[in-house]
Order: structure tokens, then C-alpha cells, then sequence
């Protein structure tokens, strides 16, 4: 080993782990601080510690071109990462790099928007604790840690969400987010156990390179997928576990932008980083197909009825994990990878710019132009994406279904003509719709080696593809009904119903409601600690 490389690849390493760390020393040093000067002084060494983090990452992505066989364990960079804990692969470098950037961004406008908040001094301890946590759980290579970091993130947004104490609606919902969340760690830790009992080790690595235990099999690993796809079906607000995703947006909007542009993305995560430790599809699998699925179908068309804009935005989160749910069953791997960096920069930028279009929509849109013309130039629009799909399948992985689904969003992004628009204004319209076909394959391309050392193709059974099928169709044919079928009135109940996302979160939200109003109750004789829901203390 070339003691010149094995030198600063150690570095690259240590400056990669040490962020998380110093994240947390600050974390609880800013709590004990009582200094308002000292406390603005943590509020910029934050900030330089999350830019810190994007260098540290972009040198050991540098490291991983060097050594472009780093996943098959057998370089400088893997072999060091694994003496020190970390799992230093392209899926944890994209990771890390959009964690640290939507982290300094939220922190930079939280800074500001929190400007003389009671609550600015709770909101940067607990900020840290999350995003170093996150940190960790995206680095490690030790599934038991990985299974701590993944609590410790819910723990600490918890805080987070129950910032104001004086907004009831907000603790209701963050004690049911907090039920769900316990579920979904029992799940983890059961898959955990379930993958040790079949593999022997909590190391991912050497789970990754025991190839004969992996084909072979066994009931433990198909427990295993079916407990993770559960817990990533929870930790993304999927159907029907999703009402309290609606009613977190009491909490501040730095808040929201930190749940749905990152925490909430970690179900994702949790099978983007396991995936290579099953033998293609599993009934996890399975469950993620048909579940993301479902909520996606739900969701986009709960969305295009909603009238708030943070409740669009809530939708619209929940939509977009099932598509990337959606995405992990059909082993589109690089696929839900982009989906979810691309997810988690839109819906940070949305949520922090939510006050500007607000204004935006209140002045009122283009009219648009007449039904035949915009279906006509749609249709044509989608009919020549799908040509070029037909053309380069390797664009969608040589999935019929995943290249339907950039067809429809080319189809859906041409229908919306202004009227009055000229011949040439509609060509431009129609071929800035076409442009995310080659967008999308370039992004592909990038976000690819990623998951290059681990994406070989998985056999898709056929229900599989039915199911996914159907999911497409049912999605294109309900939401040109809603967008197009105002004037009829079977379409006006219809969204009337959608509006409410047909009533599904009633049941499981019934019962965390019941038990979440229990965790509130408080005898006549105590009281609660401020900023602490569940501890109480005597009256004085």
C-alpha cells in the first residue's frame, strides 16, 4: 500500500467522520450556552462545519475516481473506511453532499426567519442532532449504529416539531408521528436481527461480499425484506400511515423544509443502501412496488385538488416517496437514487419559498388555451418522447413501465398551453417538455456509478409488471379526468372526494389519535415542562 495514498486517503476519511462529531459537540454546546453572543458564534460555526462537510465529501468522491473499484473492498479507500467504521461508497457521497448542502441552506434561512424567535436558541441544538445523525447513519458501515442514527434522527426532529408548545394541533401531530416512528423502528431493528441471523455479522461490507449466502436464501432474509420495506413504508408517510405528515405543518418552516427535503427521504435510503445484501426481488420488494404505488396513484391526485399550498406541498411529498418506493421494487435503483437528491433539493426550495408563491397564486394564472389544442400538442409531445424511449431504452433501464411513467410527466408538462400562445411559443413549450428526456439520461449517467458496483439487473416477475401497469394507467386516466373534467359532475364529486385523500388515513389515524391524546393528558397536579411534551413536574 502506497504510504503517500494510504496518508490522504486517512485524511479525506477522518475530515469526513470528524463532521458529525463536531456537529454534536456544538449541538450540546449550544444548549448550555446561555450567551446570546456565544450562541450567534455556534449559528456561524455551523454553518462552516456544513461547508466543511461538502469539502470533506467531494475529496473522498475524488478518491472513489482514483480508486474506481473502491465497492468491491479491496482499495486503499474501502479498506481504511472499514478499520474506522465507514462505508465510504458513491450512494454515501451523493448522500452526504445533500444532506450538508439542504442543511446549510435550511440553516442559513432559519438564521434569519428565526430572528428574535423564543424558539431560535431550542431549534439549533436540535438541528444538529438531526443532521449529524443523518450524517451517521449514511456513513457507517455497522448495521447496529446505522440502527441508532436512524432512532436518533426521530428523536431529535421530534424536538423540533413540538418547537412551539403553545400550538396544540402541532403536538397532537408530532406525539402521532412520534407512535409511528417507534413502530417503524422496531421494524429496523427486527430486519437487523433477521439479516444477522442469515448473515452472522453486522458489517455491511462483509454481508456485500458473501455472494453464496445471499443466492442460497433463507426465511430470515425474506423476514428481513418484509420488515424494512415496512419500515420504509412508515418512515415515508406511505398509505395509510401518512395523516400526520398533513398536520406536522404547524411546525416552523425551517422545520418542514428539514422533514420533507431530507428525514423523510431515509426510507428510501435504508433500501438504497441495503438492496445489495437480497438475491433480486423479494416480497419486500413486492410490498414497496405495490404500497409506493398506491400512495403515489393517491397522492398525485389528492394534490391536484388541494387549495393550501403547504398542503400541496405535504401531498406532493408523499406522492413523490412512492414514487421512489415504487422505483426500489421495480429495481430501478440509480432511478430512485436521482429521485430522491432531486426530491430533496425541489422540496427544500419549495418549502423555503412557500411565502413567494403564495403571493404568486394569489395574482392569478394565464388562462389557459382551449382542451382540443392542449391535448393535441400533449399528445403529440409524449408520442415523440416515447419514440426516443423505443429508440434508447437503457434511458429507463429497459423498463417499459418507468419509461411510460417519463412519458406521462413529458405529456403532463406540455398540457398546460396559455391561451393566445402563437405557433412558435407552443414549439418552444412543447420542446422544453421533451428536453427532460436527454436531462434525465445525462443525470442518469451521473447519479449511475453510484450504484454501478452493485446494479445488476433483477428478474421483475410478471405481477410485478401487472401491478405497475395498472398504477400507470389508473394514474394517467384519473388525473387528465380531474384536470380537463370540470364541467362534468361525476369528476366534481370525484375530487371532492380526493380533496380528502378518500378517507384514508382515518382508520390508523383514529388510533394514534386515541393514544397520542392519551401521552397528552395531564393530572390536575402536574405540569408540563416547557419544550419537554412528555415530562412533567409537580406544581410549586
Amino acid at each position: 500500500m502506497n504510504p503517500l495514498a494510504e496518508f490522504t486517503t486517512l485524511l479525506g476519511l477522518t475530515l469526513w467522520l470528524m463532521v458529525p462529531v463536531a456537529l454534536f459537540f456544538l449541538a450540546g454546546l449550544s444548549s448550555w450556552l446561555k450567551n446570546p453572543l456565544k450562541i450567534d458564534h455556534c449559528w456561524r460555526i455551523a454553518g462552516g462545519l456544513l461547508l466543511g462537510s461538502m469539502a470533506a465529501s467531494l475529496i473522498v468522491a475524488l478518491l472513489l475516481v482514483i480508486q474506481p473499484s473502491a465497492g468491491s473492498g479491496n482499495t486503499t479507500l474501502a479498506t481504511l473506511g472499514n478499520r474506522i467504521g465507514l462505508y465510504p461508497d458513491g450512494i454515501a457521497v451523493w448522500m452526504a453532499l445533500m444532506v450538508a448542502f439542504v442543511g446549510w441552506v435550511i440553516l442559513r434561512y432559519a438564521d434569519t426567519y428565526l430572528s428574535q424567535d423564543p424558539g431560535r436558541d431550542r431549534f439549533l441544538p436540535w438541528f444538529l442532532v438531526t443532521i449529524a445523525s443523518v450524517l451517521v447513519l449514511v456513513f457507517t458501515n455497522h448495521l447496529l449504529v446505522m440502527t441508532g442514527a436512524w432512532i436518533g434522527v426521530s428523536l431529535a426532529l421530534h424536538h423540533l416539531l413540538t418547537l412551539y408548545q403553545e400550538r396544540p394541533q402541532a403536538r397532537m401531530a408530532a406525539v402521532q408521528k412520534f407512535i409511528v416512528s417507534r413502530i417503524g423502528d422496531l421494524m429496523v431493528v427486527a430486519g437487523v436481527i433477521f439479516l444477522y441471523l442469515h448473515y452472522g455479522t453486522f458489517y455491511l461490507p462483509e454481508m456485500i461480499a458473501n455472494e453464496s449466502a445471499r443466492a442460497g436464501g433463507s426465511e430470515h432474509l425474506t423476514m428481513a425484506s418484509v420488515v424494512l420495506a415496512l419500515a420504509a413504508a412508515l418512515k415515508c408517510a406511505q398509505i395509510p400511515f401518512h395523516g400526520w405528515l398533513i398536520r406536522v405543518m404547524e411546525a416552523p418552516t425551517p422545520v418542514s423544509a428539514l422533514l420533507h427535503a431530507g428525514v423523510i427521504n431515509l426510507g428510501g435510503f435504508l433500501w438504497l443502501r441495503l438492496f445489495p445484501v437480497f438475491d433480486g426481488f423479494t416480497l419486500g420488494h413486492l410490498i414497496l412496488l405495490t404500497v409506493g404505488g398506491f400512495t403515489a396513484l393517491v397522492a398525485v391526485l389528492t394534490m391536484m385538488t388541494q387549495h393550501s399550498v403547504k398542503h400541496a406541498l405535504a401531498w406532493s411529498t408523499c406522492a413523490q416517496m412512492g414514487f421512489m418506493l415504487f422505483e426500489i421494487g421495480m429495481g430501478a435503483y440509480t432511478l430512485a437514487l436521482l429521485h430522491l437528491l432531486a426530491h430533496s433539493l425541489y422540496k427544500a426550495h419549495s418549502f423555503l419559498a412557500a411565502g413567494r408563491t403564495v403571493a404568486v397564486s394569489a395574482s392569478g394564472g394565464f388562462p389557459q388555451a382551449p382542451i382540443a389544442r392542449r391535448l393535441f400538442l400533449a399528445g403529440s409531445t409524449g408520442l415523440v418522447a416515447a419514440l426516443i424511449l423505443v429508440q434508447a431504452p437503457w434511458i429507463v433501464e429497459e423498463n417499459a413501465i418507468l419509461g411510460s411513467l417519463l412519458v406521462f410527466a413529458v405529456t403532463a408538462s406540455a398540457l398546460g398551453i396559455p391561451a393566445g400562445a402563437g405557433p412558435a411559443l407552443r414549439f418552444r413549450l412543447a420542446l422544453m417538455a421533451l428536453l427532460l428526456v436527454p436531462v434525465y439520461s445525462l443525470l442518469h449517467l451521473l447519479v449511475g456509478p453510484a450504484v454501478g458496483a452493485h446494479d445488476s439487473p433483477i428478474q421483475i416477475p410478471a405481477v410485478a409488471y401487472v401491478l405497475g401497469t395498472m398504477m400507470v394507467g389508473l394514474l394517467a386516466t384519473l388525473s387528465l379526468l380531474i384536470q380537463l373534467g370540470s364541467r362534468y359532475r361525476f369528476a366534481r364529486r370525484l375530487c371532492g372526494h380526493f380533496r380528502h385523500g378518500l378517507y384514508l388515513e382515518l382508520p390508523f389515524d383514529r388510533l394514534t389519535g386515541r393514544l397520542a391524546t392519551k401521552a397528552l393528558e395531564v393530572p390536575s397536579m402536574v405540569r408540563r415542562v416547557p419544550h419537554h411534551p412528555f415530562t412533567l413536574e409537580k406544581r410549586s
